[in-house]
């Protein structure tokens, strides 16, 4: 990865694309994660992290920004990138003060 571009990896395993949300507010990226009822009238002995519902959130730094979000193999692989600011430069005039007078 480059010097300013930053990953953020979550294990998602048993959510698909659908199931999943990722809002940015104020600086706040939030990762949602909800799935749908389907079990109908099944019995489960273990109902792992797969099955229930999660948000993680993480605030961002100034000049951050979520540059895309992929999923593969259960993961969930966020991208960020840092906005390097342009260099300005200015040149001051120095004028001629008048020192003395009253």
């Amino acid at each position: 990865m480059a010097e300013n571009a930053y990953r953020i990896t979550l294990a998602v395993a048993g959510f698909r694309e659908d199931d999943l949300a990722i809002t940015v507010e104020d600086r706040q990226l939030v990762v949602r994660g909800r799935q749908g009822d389907d079990a109908g009238d099944r019995v489960f002995l273990h109902r792992g992290i797969a099955a229930r519902a999660f948000q993680r959130s993480f605030v961002m730094a100034d000049g951050v920004e979520v540059a895309g979000a992929t999923m593969e193999h259960g993961l969930l692989h966020i991208d960020l990138r840092r906005q390097v600011p342009d260099t300005v430069v200015q040149t001051i005039r120095i004028g001629k003060g008048e020192r003395g007078r009253t």
